[in-house]
């Protein structure tokens, strides 16, 4: 990652690129596999993703997610120290057997990324997903003089080997059911966001304790070469109980209930104290690929960028230690202006959206099913009865499990009452963008009501249930990363 290993670096792109929104608004393609075309070997649907979003709900899904979540080790005698600056969360409780969503940010108290953390052994860490975060982090570690050592291993479309793991997400109602019949001996008793070592099918393997359906659902992963193996006898001891293999549409579509807003614009591009960070970075990296969409269309780059607060994260935030960002976050604790929630779309505007594609003249921009949204980093205006913005929607899909169109927003805390009448401006600006996957359309405003985030009432009851006992682990419950 670091520019001297390859050309240029992200301080050249900046320094060369006069107008980054416009940029990241026509010029890029997606980075991730949920707004591209991937070469990765998960299909777009195994059976169909109707039934596939079903059975989170009513019996099973093994979804395959060996593929699009770069890893990270973080090994050292000074590894503990070195993590627990870097995050937002307190390290104060936690121990090797547990997990947890670990959140970083920059000097400003913006966010950079998130991850989920696996606490393996003294001096020895896991960290699941956030390419943006991994990349931070090997920064701190080559720049920090502390005794860490940094091992990568990168998502399958950026990665030239294989992959190092696999690692399977089963959840549903009758999960834990499969996971008790699949196991060697008995399955181990695991605290939600804790992990154990298990026997399956003659295989090592890590089982962690999670779910995005609000049921006892389970992260599988072992060694990439027994991925096969492992996923044979899921699907074998899972065919009682109705367990489905689930692709790639039905996955990205699960934040919709869970409510897990992923891969915000990183706040790396803007602040002088970032420059010695940009200087570092690549310029093929994937901070020069964001990808922007939707209505919202800011002025400056640095108005994309979110807080902990306004992602929901406020439990992470902890302040019994010192870490990046910091004295930012204490400045800001006090003003909190903006949250996460849920909206659910008017259906009768949402069926006008449709008819006007059978209608004379520019159509308004198509919704595609289930996932709605058409940009990596989506952006969508959210105003309040007088035709004032109060915040954005960043990702919407449609469940079948809710019969509903559901978007998770950042909206000022004054209009996130759940109940709220509000409006989403629907389409982007001037006709659309230069981005390939949109079509010249124009733009339509959707009424929507604010609902509580996770909007799935069983993904709310397992973290109520969890929020207590959990020591970060009752706020990351989709799986969707």
């Amino acid at each position: 990652m670091a520019s001297g290993d390859r050309p240029g670096s992200l301080q050249d792109f900046v320094g060369a690129t006069p107008d980054l929104v416009d940029h990241f608004f026509n010029e890029t393609l997606s980075p991730h596999v949920s707004g591209r075309r991937t070469k990765a070997p998960v299909p777009l649907e195994w059976s169909n993703w109707r039934d596939e979003q079903r059975a989170w709900r009513e019996t099973a899904i093994l979804f395959d997610q060996s593929h699009h979540m770069p890893q990270m080790w973080v090994r050292g005698p000074d590894a503990f120290r070195f993590l627990n600056r870097i995050g937002v969360n307190s390290f104060s409780k936690f121990e090797p057997g547990k997990a947890k969503q670990f959140v970083g940010c920059s000097p400003s108290g913006h966010m950079i990324g998130e991850c989920v953390i696996y606490y393996h052994e003294a001096d020895a860490f896991e960290l699941v997903s956030g390419m943006h975060f991994q990349n931070w982090i090997q920064f701190q570690a080559e720049t920090c003089g502390q005794d860490v050592r940094i091992e990568r291993d990168l998502a399958t479309a950026d990665n030239p080997g294989q992959r190092s793991k696999f690692r399977f997400g089963m959840d549903g109602p009758h999960a834990e059911r499969v996971f008790r019949d699949v196991v060697e001996g008995a399955a181990p008793e695991i605290p939600f966001f804790n992990f154990r070592k298990v026997r399956i099918a003659g295989c090592d393997v890590v089982a962690l304790r999670h779910g995005m359906a609000g049921h006892k659902g389970v992260e599988l992963s072992g060694r990439y070469e027994d991925a096969e193996i492992v996923r044979a006898a899921l699907l074998a001891a899972g065919r009682k109980h109705g367990l489905r293999a689930g692709g790639t549409i039905a996955y990205f579509s699960t934040g919709a209930e869970s409510g897990w807003i992923g891969y915000p614009v990183p706040a790396v591009f803007t602040d002088e104290a970032m420059r010695p960070y940009r200087e570092w970075l690549a310029a093929d990296s994937w901070e020069v690929r964001v990808q922007l969409g939707g209505s919202y269309r800011a002025a400056s780059i640095a108005d994309y960028y979110v807080t902990p607060w306004d992602m929901g994260y406020d439990r992470l935030v902890n302040f019994d230690h010192d870490f990046i960002g910091r004295e930012a976050l204490q400045r800001m604790a006090g003003e909190k202006r903006r949250t996460a929630v849920s909206l659910v779309w008017n259906k009768d505007d949402l069926e006008g959206i449709f008819r006007s594609a059978f209608e004379p003249g520019l159509p308004a921009k198509q919704i595609n099913y289930p996932i709605a949204h058409y940009a990596f980093q989506h952006h969508d205006m959210v105003q309040n009865g007088r035709g004032e913005m109060i915040g954005v929607s960043v990702y919407s899909a449609y469940s079948v499990n809710e019969r509903e169109m559901i978007a998770l927003a950042i909206l000022d805390r004054d209009h996130a009452e759940p109940g709220t009448e509000v409006t989403l401006i629907w389409g982007e600006p001037d006709g659309g963008s230069r981005k390939p996957q949109v079509e010249r359309h124009r733009q339509a405003a959707v009424r929507a009501v604010v609902a509580p985030k996770p909007y799935a009432r069983t993904v709310q009851e397992l973290k109520l249930a969890t929020i207590d006992r959990s020591a970060d682990g009752g706020r990351a419950l989709a799986s969707g990363r």
